[in-house]
């Protein structure tokens, strides 16, 4: 008996077709368009074939801002992640806790990306901030307007208080899908808290682990609101990753050309950045 196909159902999905098209798709061509053209007004553009992509590999300031953006990832994922498997771990799996701690856990996912730069930014300041204040109070000399060490410090406990709370209800899901019959075979066993966390509770995790190391990678790597509302890139460049150089680019200095090449090279350089974490996570949950 042959199978019959029900075309009705592409209706259903055609919304979100158009929509995505007009969302993503026609501005990803009009930004192509512009990196491979140039312009001086009046509505008048030039072939400028591969010169801007040429242009942006060949610069300094666009690798200085790359190795930021990639150091910046690493000291987010080597935090988060063992920090949320650890938090998730203590939390309780029955009675009154697990909302409460459910809901403590989501109140940072809660707030706005710019609301949070902007509660940082007062946060750290010495004059008024509880934390530069009592920092100042306590001897260290703390100012992360003008060093870049304490700008930097900020701006990873700012991203930490913000997003390991993601880390912990994935992981959290992970742990309450474990059948209890496992836990119960493993105290049979007389297995320690090392062996149930590596054989029975990492395994389970591996997939919500995945899902969370892609998104925060993606998050930290293209993260461009709390840094540039609590430090603007600075002091001097120090802060200064790809998203905040190309707004700069775009905005700033109103080089579209350029701005576009360094756009699609920085979504080129995420998507191949996450197929290599996805590739290499999925070959090792295969390899166990």
């Amino acid at each position: 008996m042959e199978k019959t196909w029900n075309n009705k159902a592409w209706f259903m999905v055609l919304p979100v077709l158009v929509l995505v098209a007009f969302s993503a798709v026609i501005p990803l061509m009009t930004v192509v368009n512009y990196s491979v053209q140039d312009t001086f007004g009046g509505n008048e553009f030039f072939w400028a074939g591969s010169e801007w992509f040429e242009e942006i590999l060949n610069s300094e300031r666009f690798w200085q801002a790359m190795g930021r953006n990639l150091i910046f990832s690493a000291i987010i994922l080597a935090i988060e992640v063992p920090l949320g498997i650890f938090i998730a771990l203590n939390m309780p799996r029955k009675g009154w806790g697990v909302p409460v701690c459910l809901v403590l856990m989501a109140l940072p996912l809660l707030i706005p990306w710019n609301v949070v730069g902007t509660i940082w930014q007062v946060f750290g300041r010495i004059d008024i901030g509880l934390l530069g204040y009592t920092l100042s109070a306590l001897g260290f000399d703390y100012n992360y307007v003008n060093d870049p060490f304490d700008a930097w410090v900020t701006v990873v406990v700012m991203d930490v208080w913000h997003w390991t709370s993601l880390v912990v209800l994935l992981c959290y899901a992970g742990l309450v899908s474990i059948p209890d019959a496992f836990y119960q075979a493993a105290k049979i066993d007389g297995a320690s808290r090392w062996a149930v966390f590596r054989y029975i509770q990492l395994p389970k995790m591996q997939r919500v682990l995945l899902i969370a190391v892609l998104l925060r990678f993606m998050d930290s790597f293209m993260i461009y609101t709390e840094p540039f509302v609590v430090t603007g890139g600075g002091p001097g460049n120090s802060t200064t990753f790809l998203s905040i150089d190309l707004v700069k680019m775009a905005v700033g200095q109103f080089d579209l050309g350029p701005a576009a090449a360094m756009s699609i090279i920085y979504f080129l350089i995420i998507l191949l950045l996450s197929w290599v974490f996805y590739t290499v996570m999925t070959n090792y949950d295969a390899g166990r």
